[in-house]
Parts: structure tokens; sequence; C-alpha cells
């Protein structure tokens, strides 16, 4: 009797531990049906489902990204104002819907190239957050050898993080070219912010996609403030997903991970198809200043901001549809919050234990299959061998 109410009493310690057991007790539907903002359309007769399917699995997995995205980004703040990052930093909390939503209506061979608010599509392109902060603090582990920093990061099918504003979008269209000309069945996803939008090479990029009919998808990621100027004050027309013309264009709610899947698989498909271009707006919002120089607070109130959390948070709102459509538990979803923090601190020691380059590697990885050769630095009398 005695080893009976043993056996009892662990079993019940065991069932009120938060946590997995909990978790593996209940029946979770395997999927959920939910309604999303109809997208707004130019020269379309038609757009993206007002309804999707979202799978528990999936949930999960855009949970734990998204998750993972803006602890990122809390963690590069900390660091930067530790003095350990240095130099650029541009952090796209708040943006999270963006570059998982993205990914998520894309094929991984599919390309993708974006301006210096880098971070999050450096990490859902397939790269882990121990290499995106390495290379933030500038160590060996880095993606780019701790070469590049914040606005310089690459992985497979995706070049960058480029620093120059709106000069992603011709290098976008050159890769869409090179996915027409090698008669490949992949699109190139071209990223810019509101504030890249009125440069006149942008335009360029247009006229020369749609003339050769490339399939490339424009994306404007408006979050409401080129650097400190909101997009009233910068632009005569802030239709930015009309701005095409002559291409087709969308405007997504940016802060619903479900919307912006759901346009990207639409616009994936209608470039597939050789229709040619389309445009994408994402309307988004960045919880930081521009950049870690910028407080963000002196062109738009802290009232402001706080509204946008505590209404459109998309974390939030993934969350609050997964609890209430029965695809998750609160306790589950904190688990993967504890999981993330862990990966995060652990990612951080390491970003900060690793060494620095050492001086003779300056010259490596400058060209990609050339022999070793010498190349000059600052100093005429001071040679580095330039390795591939």
């Amino acid at each position: 009797t005695r080893e009976v109410e043993v056996a009892v009493s662990q079993d019940c310690a065991t069932a009120l531990q938060p946590g997995r057991v909990l978790v593996a007790s209940r029946n979770f539907a395997n999927d959920a049906t939910f309604e999303i903002k109809k997208c707004d359309l130019h020269r379309l007769e038609e757009g993206p489902p007002v309804t999707t399917v979202l799978t528990r699995e999936d949930g999960l997995k855009y949970y734990r990204m998204m998750q993972t995205v803006r602890r990122m980004e809390l963690k590069a703040d900390q660091l930067y104002k530790q003095k350990i990052i240095r130099g650029f930093c541009h952090l796209c909390d708040g943006q999270e819907a963006c570059c998982v939503g993205l990914e998520a209506g894309i094929n991984p061979t599919d390309h993708l190239i974006t301006a210096y608010r880098a971070h999050g599509f450096t990490f859902t392109r397939g790269l882990s957050v121990r290499e995106i902060l390495a290379e933030l603090t500038g160590r060996k582990g880095g993606c780019a050898k701790g070469k590049g920093g914040s606005m310089h990061m690459y992985a497979k099918n995706f070049y960058g993080g480029n620093g120059i504003v709106g000069a992603q979008v011709p290098l976008g269209a050159g890769i869409a070219l090179a996915c027409k000309y090698n008669g490949k069945d992949e699109v190139c996803l071209t990223l810019y912010g509101d504030g890249a939008a009125n440069q006149g090479q942008i335009f360029e990029a247009y006229n020369m996609a749609a003339l050769w009919k490339l399939p490339c998808i424009f994306i404007c990621e408006n979050n409401r403030y080129g650097m400190g100027t909101s997009v009233e004050r910068a632009a005569a027309s802030t239709d930015y997903y009309k701005r095409g013309d002559f291409i087709p264009g969308l405007r997504v709610d940016g802060m619903d991970i479900l919307c912006v899947r759901e346009a990207t698989r639409f616009a994936a498909a209608y470039c597939r198809s050789g229709k040619g271009p389309i445009l994408m707006e994402l309307q988004t919002y960045r919880y930081h200043g521009h950049s870690m120089s910028d407080p963000g607070v002196s062109y738009r109130t802290r009232e402001e901001i706080q509204e946008v959390r505590s209404k459109s948070d998309p974390i939030m709102l993934l969350k609050d549809r997964m609890v209430n459509s029965n695809l998750a538990s609160v306790e589950e979803l904190k688990e993967i919050d504890v999981e993330v923090r862990k990966e995060i601190e652990d990612a951080a020691q390491f970003a900060t234990a690793d060494p620095e380059p050492p001086l003779e590697e300056l010259g490596y990885h400058i060209y990609s299959s050339d022999p070793p050769f010498e190349v000059r630095g600052a100093n005429q009398w001071i040679k580095f061998k330039s390795v591939s």
C-alpha cells in the first residue's frame, strides 16, 4: 500500500510540473482556419486569399523563429550599449512577421536581397544566431568572418545586407535576370525601405524588370519612418504598392505573419508563371530607432510605439491565434521562450569569447577563386596575402 501511495504522489507531482508532461497529455488541433486582412490591389483583378490554414507544426515553427529574431535583436541592443558591438547596428524588432512570413512563402532555392536592417533575414535564410551575433561583434566565427558587421551578412541564396540606400534593388533585378537566364523556376525577393522608395535607381530597376519580364518581387518594408522622417513628409504618394505604375502591386498587413505568407505565395506564383515582376508593400513597424544612435522618440511619441506593441505585435497576434484555436498551450509557448532565451545567451557567450580575425587575414576572401597573391594595405610597405 505504501508503495502505491508513493507512486501516486509522484505521478501527481509530475503532472503538476509545468511544461512537457502537461503539453503531451493535451489533445491539440492539427490545424485551424483563420480569416486574414484583404490586401489592397493595384492592376490585379484578384489577390491573395482572405482565409488561410495554419497547421500546429507551422505555427510552432513560426513562433519560435519570430521569438528568436526578437530576442536576438534585444541581445544585440544590450551588447551595443556595452560597447561590445561597435559601428552601425540597425535592429528589426517589431518587423519579425516580415522576415519569417516571406521565408514561409518561398522555397529555399529562391533568392533574397535586402537593405541594412538584415539580421532577421540572415537568420530566416538559414544562418545560426551564433554566426550572426559573432559577426556583429566582429569575431572569426561570424558569418562573414567578422569583416562585415551589421550591414554585410550573407548566406546561401541571400545576398546581404547592403549599406548603400536603395542600391540593392538593381542588384535584385540582376539576380532575377540570372534566374530567368538559367531557366530555373526561381524568384528573387528584392527588399527596400520606405526611405529608399524615392530613389531613381529603383524606378530604373522597375523598368528593366518589366521590359524583360523578370521573376522579381520588389518589396517595400514600410515601417512608417525613413530614419527620423515620417512617410507623409518624405513622399508625395505613400501608396508604395502603386509606385511601379505599370507593375501590379499588393499592400499587405506586414504585422500578420499569415498575411505576409499568403501574399508572398501569391506573388511568387505570379512571377513563376512568366508574367514578370510584382510589387509588395508590407505595412510594418520598428520598435527601436533607425539605428542605435537614434533613441526613436524624438519624431514619434512613446504612446504611438506602445499602441503598436499592445494592438499589433506580430508575436502576440500569432500566440493569441494559436492558443484560442487549441493549436498550442500558453505553457508550451512559454517553454519555447525559455529555450530561445537560452540559445541567445549561449550565442552571446560565444560572440564575446570568440577571437577577432588576425590582421594578416585582412586580405582574405576578396576574390573567390584566384590563387593567393599579395595585396597592398593602407601602408604600401605592408603586404597582405589574398586567399579565397
